[in-house]
């Protein structure tokens, strides 16, 4: 409702007062002129769903031999856990959607039930695509146009990708890849202490309990993809 459907409301009521004079009052009120400002904004949104939210984008990565592979990742806002698809050089139609129905499959009774998934506007992304996805009760939700903090936690889990990993990997091929990613998928799952979840992974092994380190040599350490992550542990008793 903008100021003149205000100023009009108000003409309703024998209340004569310009629109001006309305847009100024609102702006000292701090207040735009909108139909809902009790409501929850996208991030409280995004807080109260979060266990009920997965979100999903695209990225490439450059191979040795300057060729184009891409890469589709899902993220679920409540665990923060992350699923990769294979990799690509021809993400068509047919390629998105059997990614969807691999989603779909992996989480078959996940608990709480997906509700939501957001996606951005890539033309990438094909009816067919959200058709499974709606066929399962989820609703897909478009970002607005050029608004990437709208998709924030997946734009943010894949510059992690890249910070970690793929910007110190010189990529061979597609197999390559593969084995690149599901390793560091493994990693971010299962031991990569996230600050959204009081350092915990996503995937924490909450059952395992070892004695707490006293010294150096009490603390283990496992070295993935050559080297360049490691992931360390306490010695167990």
């Amino acid at each position: 409702m903008g100021c003149v459907r205000i100023e009009g409301e108000l003409l309703k009521l024998g209340i004569r007062v310009a629109a001006t004079t309305i847009r100024s009052l609102l702006r000292s009120a701090q207040a735009g002129p909108a139909p809902r400002r009790t409501g929850p904004t996208w991030t409280e949104f995004l807080r109260a769903q979060a266990d009920g939210i997965i979100a999903c984008d695209f990225f490439t990565v450059e191979t040795a031999w300057l060729r184009t592979l891409y890469v589709l990742v899902f993220i679920e806002l409540g665990s923060r856990r992350i699923q990769l698809s294979p990799a690509t050089a021809h993400p068509d139609s047919a390629w998105v959607t059997q990614q969807a129905r691999n989603l779909t499959m992996n989480l078959d009774g996940h608990l709480p039930a997906i509700r939501f998934l957001i996606r951005d506007r890539d033309t990438k992304f094909s009816r067919s695509f959200d058709t499974v996805l709606r066929a399962e009760g989820m609703r897909v939700i478009r970002t607005p146009i050029r608004a990437p903090n709208a998709n924030a936690h997946a734009e943010r889990v894949i510059e992690t990708m890249r910070a970690e990993c793929l910007d110190w990997t010189l990529i061979l091929g597609r197999r390559h890849l593969d084995r690149t990613l599901r390793t560091y998928a493994e990693h971010y799952n299962r031991g990569r202490p996230h600050r959204a979840l009081a350092l915990a992974p996503p995937l924490a092994e909450v059952s395992i309990t070892v004695p707490m380190p006293v010294s150096p040599r009490d603390v283990r350490r496992r070295d993935l993809l050559g080297g360049l992550i490691h992931e360390y542990h306490g010695a167990a008793a």
